[in-house]
């Protein structure tokens, strides 16, 4: 047989991020009322960690609400019409339901219905995948204006009284849309991942585990020496994978945001890399916390919100987490909001 050719169908050249969305928990917790169970001092999690506060959520607030706040926030911003998103993208590890996904209902609530949608778990690099896979799908021609969200709820799935990660996690979504651009806003992505040391980081127990009543709720750990380690000296060679990627250094960077994991390893990531002071640091964990998905772009928000001038100007991000998982890239940071059309 002698099959009729199939078309296909290409894409924009080029993508860019068009806006940011944020949305954190409704209450900041400082670290005084967490210290008790872990035999702590607010001292002690500010020495190793940076956090003063961090935000979460009310009990009646899933990750599936702070994910529609942050990407209504940033379908506004980007003076699309709501019909023009067709893909929907959430990162998260902290579904209330292992099904549907997060991003359909995300993708009805802000009015975007019959755009694709999915969910991806990728930790705290699963921004950086939501950018890469957005890019790559709106070049291909398989869509033309995504949204992209990174959210969760951290504070269901955390024990009080685990002393190697519960007072660095809080609640939040950030947003942002990505479309068409005839220049590139989104460098080339430099990801990977390391299951040989899953063990690192993640849930401690199954949900079948806890059915069986042989375990209680999952929870998250970590093994705080080995990520911190493997965060500073592994993932600040694929930080600079990223910028030789995009065919740029560190000195035209406008701005710096990593996963916002703890600030010993920002302040390293910075020194390391030497960036030039000209360069903005985004440190949202000192009031936010550790919002594994999120954490990047609740960062990139706020910096623009402060920093107006970054505009226009190059941002280097990277996540990196559970799995172990890691993705970087450089972007082009999106200028003033064009409000609704």
């Amino acid at each position: 047989m002698n099959p009729r050719p199939l078309t296909q169908r290409s894409g924009a050249a080029h993508t860019r991020i068009l806006s940011y969305g944020a949305a954190r928990g409704e209450n900041a917790v400082v670290n005084d009322d967490l210290v008790g169970p872990i035999d702590s001092s607010d001292e002690w999690i500010r020495q190793r960690t940076g956090i003063v506060t961090r935000m979460r959520a009310d009990q009646g607030t899933d990750a599936i609400d702070l994910a529609t706040r942050a990407a209504d926030e940033a379908v506004v911003r980007s003076g699309l019409e709501r019909s023009q998103i067709d893909l929907v993208i959430v990162a998260t590890v902290s579904n209330p339901k292992q099904t549907p996904s997060v991003s359909a209902i995300v993708a009805d609530r802000i009015g975007a219905n019959p755009a694709a949608a999915y969910d991806l778990n990728a930790a705290c690099a699963g921004f950086s995948y939501g950018v890469a896979q957005a890019d790559a799908l709106i070049r291909s021609g398989a869509a033309t204006h995504a949204v992209v969200v990174g959210a969760e709820k951290l504070s269901d799935i955390v024990d009080p009284a685990d002393r190697s990660i519960s007072f660095l996690l809080g609640d939040g979504a950030g947003a942002i849309v990505v479309g068409p651009s005839d220049t590139p806003g989104i460098g080339p992505t430099i990801w990977g991942s390391d299951g040989s040391k899953a063990d690192a980081v993640g849930m401690n127990h199954t949900l079948t585990e806890f059915r069986d009543g042989v375990a209680p709720w999952p929870t998250l750990r970590q093994e705080g020496p080995t990520v911190f380690r493997w965060a500073v000296w592994e993932m600040v060679k694929v930080a600079r994978q990223a910028l030789e990627a995009a065919g740029i250094t560190a000195a035209d960077l406008a701005a710096f945001v990593p996963h916002q994991a703890n600030m010993r390893i920002i302040d390293e990531f910075a020194k390391q890399l030497e960036l030039p002071d000209s360069v903005e640091i985004a440190r949202d964990i000192e009031t936010t916390g550790n919002t594994s998905a999120a954490s990047i772009p609740l960062a990139t928000h706020r910096l623009l919100e402060e920093h107006p001038e970054l505009a226009g100007g190059l941002a280097l991000q990277i996540g990196f987490g559970a799995g172990l998982v890691f993705g970087a890239q450089v972007v082009v940071l999106p200028g003033a909001p064009a409000g609704p059309q």
